[in-house]
């Protein structure tokens, strides 16, 4: 991709994307992770409905009329995308791959936490991790962070999900708003997710195309293994094989579900011809 043609796929994200961040996103994702604690701010006379708690006495004292203490809510935050290039992420039967919709959802919280003065920083992962991007503030920053979601050529085509969270726990040592976006046809990680679970903010975003679900009859078929690249033949007429692969598939979904769950992590999942914004709303909204 030349230099012209990425900037103006950058752009075009940037557009849409931050559309989004800005008119339905924003409010919501400030609801939805709350900041550090309360720190004080300033004081200011006492009116009519304020909590009786927040009189500074002192201050009252002084004046000799009452005055309360107001507190702002200190928002520091990190928020850190991990993201699947494995090889599996180039698929997709409707208008986009599974890689394009983890790239527009990437976008469109990364300008949330930039609406909200939060650091982004961003890992990419296969079965390694191929590349981390400290969290930082600012709008180059996010603008960089789309440019390597749209170009950047992974080394390897497998996944290994643990190993980037095991990367995260050494890179991430105070509490991070953490999204981990891929198709999880992987397995293994339950325990290292709880760990990280008890420090972070986790949500487990599951981006999948209907067509992965099950293997139509059409005879036999040749088939590649996207993350292996192993070519072999396919015998697609057979109720075992159809059974078999509909099981595996089945499987991973539930792995998925449990290991999130069962580590008091957040899930999404959101198929490549669904709407990904009603899925990120519907998800915010319950947590807030």
């Amino acid at each position: 991709m030349d230099t012209k043609e990425l900037l103006k796929k950058v752009r075009k994200i940037e557009i849409k994307t931050r559309r989004l961040s800005d008119h339905i996103f924003g409010g919501e994702y400030h609801s939805t992770f709350k900041g550090r604690g309360m720190t004080f701010s300033e004081v200011r006379q006492y009116q009519f409905g304020d909590d009786v708690r927040s009189i500074d006495w002192n201050v009252t004292a002084r004046y000799n009329e009452p005055f309360v203490k107001v507190f702002e809510e200190e928002r520091e935050l990190t928020m850190m995308l991990m993201v699947d290039v494995s090889g599996s992420e180039l698929f997709g039967t409707a208008n986009q791959f599974k890689k394009e919709i983890i790239t527009e959802i990437s976008a469109t919280l990364a300008f949330s936490a930039l609406q909200n003065n939060d650091k982004v920083g961003m890992i990419l992962f296969s079965d390694e991790v191929e590349l981390f991007i400290p969290p930082k503030k600012g709008k180059s920053h996010v603008l960089r962070i789309i440019r390597e979601l749209l170009e950047f050529s992974p080394k390897s085509s497998k996944t290994n999900v643990a190993e980037a969270l095991k990367f995260l726990t050494n890179v991430m040592k105070k509490k991070a708003i953490v999204f981990v976006l891929s198709d999880f046809i992987a397995e293994d990680y339950q325990n290292t997710l709880r760990i990280v679970g008890n420090k972070h903010d986790v949500t487990g975003i599951r981006v999948f195309d209907q067509r992965e679900e099950s293997i139509p009859n059409l005879g036999m078929v040749q088939m590649q293994d996207a993350e292996t690249g192993e070519l072999q033949l396919v015998n697609t007429q057979s109720k075992q094989v159809r059974n078999g692969y509909g099981k595996y598939y089945k499987d991973r979904v539930t792995y998925f579900l449990d290991a999130f769950t069962k580590s008091g992590c957040g899930v999404i999942s959101c198929r490549t011809d669904e709407s990904y914004v009603r899925k990120l709303l519907g998800y915010f909204k319950r947590r807030g």
